[in-house]
């Protein structure tokens, strides 16, 4: 890059024939962002050809999906596992509404993504041109308008590079959260003089930014107490080295939401389980100690699925300290005796050093004691149904299949559960033997994520094929139902053309588990929940991926899977599970069952 006399930074191309598509493109770049999320179209391919130009360049590139939910889902798990912006983008009208779904998804788990619909040209607007999804058709940008931090029509080409920059700084800001530009095919396919104005990449660095008054006031509380139980979120993250290196030196307990299960390693010596939604009853039991009195929750929530449906008995009273980012999230809890707002690594940092504690030193000299621990499998919680959980019988039990992936995958694969029964059976029964310190555990790589409060059916089909991409040498397991494999098994294809190892594990029972589950639990009418029953396997094979149907815990540990994971490309099991096994989901049928 270099600069011109007003200070602007030009960019290495010739400036001869680019476009503003170039300048979105060229702004990926500078963010280090290696893959754009979408489906084609006619009124998109001002940016599909800049792409095809960064990609000749080994720049960002087109991920082709197969349906543009997919697409936002892949965006969504690039995200997850790299820190980065994700990008997805989509055709004006059903390409723009298709997509919708996974920015809204976005939006309520607060993953920052930028959504690039198209519309028709500006001289089309209103005469009845092919998808016109503009102010005078369908109005897309109306649409996003509630599931979106920051949504805008570019009308002029002057305004591109202004609302991009804008659009992309909102989305990495707290709340983070997915950002909408639509943009009319002639103005994003409009000349660029191949100057850009801003250096994204310095402008959306995260402030370190803290309530120093609060944080003393946290330190005195934390020195005065008799017993404190950490409650880790899923917003914690950065700070999660920080949080366990306190929670050691503290002797404390610390437990998890379900957002915040796949920060902390299950078999830490602290641990105690997951509280809230499919949790542990050794969680609350833990949270109810009468000895207990201060509970941290770091990055929680405090939604239905993480507060244990507003459990005001063993969480939300005045026992509770909430730190956190996000100070929207802070009116959930107004019967804190404390709250501790700004950056939860800078927080957390501070308060180890007024206990002299040194994060990196603490958490490499716990290495070998916890090393050693885990080699037992020493769980330090309760799970439910323990019989069927090391059950040998057939067809295999929803629990004996968590047991097992665990011992048979490498320490570091990444589980992707999906919605419906699957991340019922994953938050309470799958526990990944994690051999690293989960302090020193890269920033945005947990080894379990699922699509809570929103809970888009599919998201995990999709959201493996971004992670894969983002960590290319990790096998990546995404356990989904049939009900949703239904819906987004074409997502199968774009794994297959990627090359990408992805192993999908469809829980099948011919139903949609959950619905049926619950109506049994809630008393509702047995109804509108049986599948017919689908050969996935042969399906699967179809497209061009290895398939096996696994029926009993004998034919799922006869499989190679060191074959499998070294393999280029995906493999589908379709393991047929005793359909009549409960999931643990008595607390959301609680909540229905409320008048």
């Amino acid at each position: 890059m270099e600069n011109d006399i007003g200070g602007h930074a030009k960019d290495d191309n010739n400036a001869v024939g680019l476009e503003l598509g170039d300048l979105l493109v060229t702004y990926l770049n500078q963010l280090e962002i290696d893959y754009v999320f979408g489906v084609p179209g006619g009124a998109i391919e001002p940016l599909y050809n800049a792409l095809a130009r960064s990609e000749r360049k080994g720049g960002a590139r087109a991920v082709v999906a197969r349906h543009e939910t997919g697409a936002a889902f892949m965006a969504d798990g690039y995200s997850r596992n790299t820190g980065k912006l994700g990008v997805c983008c989509a055709t004006t009208g059903p390409g723009a509404t298709n997509m919708l779904t996974g920015v809204a998804s976005a939006y309520e788990n607060q993953i920052p993504l930028l959504a690039i619909s198209a519309q028709t040209a500006l001289s089309m607007f209103g005469r009845g041109a092919f998808q016109d999804s503009s102010c005078a058709g369908v109005d897309t940008t109306s649409i996003y308008q509630h599931c979106t931090r920051y949504n805008s029509l570019v009308s002029h080409p002057e305004q591109f590079e202004h609302k991009l920059a804008t659009a992309i700084m909102t989305a990495v800001a707290y709340p983070r959260g997915p950002v909408h530009l639509t943009v009319p095919r002639d103005v994003m396919a409009a000349p660029w003089s191949g100057y850009t104005s801003y250096r994204l990449a310095d402008i959306t660095k995260p402030p370190a930014l803290l309530d120093k008054q609060a944080v003393e006031k946290l330190i005195v509380l934390l020195r005065k107490a008799n017993r404190v139980v950490f409650i880790v979120g899923s917003d914690a993250g950065a700070a999660i080295g920080s949080v366990l290196s306190l929670v050691m030196h503290l002797k404390a307990d610390v437990v998890v939401t379900p957002q915040g299960k796949g920060l902390v390693s299950p078999y830490h010596p602290q641990f105690r389980g997951v509280f809230g939604f499919t949790g542990h009853s050794s969680a609350r039991k833990t949270l109810l100690n009468p000895k207990v009195d201060l509970v941290v929750a770091a990055g929680v929530l405090f939604g239905e699925i993480s507060s244990g449906s507003w459990d005001t008995e063993s969480l939300l009273n005045s026992r509770l300290v909430h730190v956190e980012e996000n100070t929207g999230h802070l009116t959930r809890t107004p019967m804190a005796r404390l709250h501790v707002r700004g950056s939860l690594q800078t927080i957390f940092e501070q308060i180890n050093r007024s206990f002299g504690i040194d994060t990196e030193q603490f958490q490499r000299s716990h290495t070998a004691d916890q090393e050693a621990e885990r080699e037992e499998r020493v769980r330090h919680f309760t799970i439910d149904n323990q019989q069927a959980y090391i059950s040998d019988s057939k067809p295999i039990k929803p629990q004996r299949l968590m047991h097992d992936l665990p011992k048979l995958f490498p320490s570091h694969t990444r589980y992707l559960m999906d919605v419906g029964n699957s991340f019922a059976w994953g938050t309470h029964y799958l526990h990944p033997f994690d051999r690293r310190m989960a302090g020193n555990r890269q920033l945005h790589s947990p080894l379990f994520s699922a699509c809570f409060d929103f809970a888009s059916m599919g998201w995990a089909i999709g959201s493996a094929v971004g992670t894969a991409l983002a960590v290319p040498d990790t096998p990546v397991v995404c356990i989904t139902g049939d009900g949703s494999w239904l819906m987004s098994a074409q997502e199968l294809t774009v794994a297959i053309e990627e090359r990408l190892c992805v192993i999908f594990i469809i829980i099948n029972d011919s139903a949609y588990g959950m619905v049926r589950h619950g109506q049994l639990l809630t008393g509702a009418e047995l109804t509108a929940h049986h599948l017919a029953p689908v050969n996935f396997c042969a399906m699967a094979e179809s497209m061009g991926a290895y398939g096996s149907i696994v029926y009993s815990p004998k034919h799922l540990n006869q499989l190679d899977i060191d074959a499998i994971c070294r393999r280029k490309g995906p493999t589908l099991l379709d393991v047929r599970i005793d359909p009549d096994e409960a999931p643990p989901i008595a607390m959301r049928a609680d909540v229905l069952r409320e008048k």
